[in-house]
This record gives structure tokens, C-alpha cells and sequence, in this order.
């Protein structure tokens, strides 16, 4: 991006040069990017779901817990309990913040929880809390993400005219 802004600044007036002002622009949007990521990085915490744990952590779901629940026709569902940037709903990882979440936190089997979802209230039977390793899948880049290293897409073009 950096060399699209350079190619773009040699081109003359920057005022009313589009390729250097988007650059800009884009520079800007991924240099906030950044901050936000390392306060992230800085605030963040592992937790270890199989660390030994005592007294209600034991028992009670927490962050890191994996739930066993049924609805109240009986269909039963299990998913785990994870950080906002590990939700993956194809693999059952739901957010500590999520509806569903706050609503099983802190419940422990045999506990009946309530649901406020934006679809209505459902009241949800506790059957099972347990801690055991959740697998999350390794970081992949985004498609269409423009943090490749392979240089200005908009490249100098000669005039054969002139």
C-alpha cells in the first residue's frame, strides 16, 4: 500500500489525485487497524478450559465451559463458550457476550436458564457443564484482504501516443 502512495504522490498535484488520496485513506484505516489489534493483543488473556478447576468453577459454566442443553421440546444441543473473536457457529463456539451466553453463564447442571433472544424468550434446561479442550482453527487471512506483500496493484502505464 505504501508503494501504491508513493507511485501515487510522484504523479504530481495530490489534491485532486484519486489513486493518492484512496492511499491515504487506506493507510489511515490500517494503521487504526493496528492500534486496535495490539490493545487487543495487550488485553488479552488465554485461558486454558482443561486447567484443574476448584469449587463452582468446577461445576458452573464459565468462559471456557462447554454446555450440554435442551430446549423445551427436548432437542438437546452442546457448544462452547469463547471469546468474541473465536466464535465459529459451524463448530458450536458461541461468545461469552452472545444471547446465549449470558444466558448460560454462571449455570451448573440440572439449572434451568432463560433465554432472551431477539426471536422471543426460551427457557433452557442445563444438563451438563464441562471443561475440556476446544478446538479453534488457525488464523487465516480474510479473502479479499489487501495485507499481501506483492506490491502496488496500479502500475505506470506508457503513453504510446505522445
Amino acid at each position: 500500500m505504501t508503494q501504491v502512495v508513493a507511485w501515487a504522490a510522484s504523479n504530481g498535484d495530490r489534491s485532486e489525485n484519486a489513486d493518492y488520496q484512496y492511499g491515504k485513506r487506506r493507510l489511515r484505516q490500517i494503521d487504526g487497524r493496528i492500534r486496535f489489534l495490539g490493545k487487543r493483543i495487550e488485553a488479552a488473556e488465554v485461558v486454558d478450559p482443561e486447567k484443574p478447576r476448584t469449587g463452582q468453577a468446577a461445576t458452573r459454566a464459565f468462559f471456557g465451559a462447554t454446555v450440554r442443553y435442551a430446549n423445551a421440546l427436548g432437542v438437546e444441543r452442546v457448544v462452547s463458550i469463547v471469546g468474541t473473536d473465536e466464535v465459529d457457529l459451524d463448530r458450536n463456539h458461541i461468545s461469552w457476550v452472545s444471547p446465549l451466553g449470558r444466558a448460560l453463564l454462571k449455570s451448573a447442571a440440572g439449572d434451568s436458564v432463560v433465554l432472551q433472544a431477539p426471536g422471543g424468550t426460551e427457557c433452557l434446561d442445563v444438563l451438563d457443564v464441562c471443561y475440556k479442550r476446544i478446538s479453534v482453527k488457525p488464523f487465516q487471512e480474510p479473502l479479499g484482504s489487501e495485507s499481501s506483500s506483492k506490491g502496488p496493484s496500479r502500475r505506470p502505464v506508457a503513453n504510446d501516443e505522445d
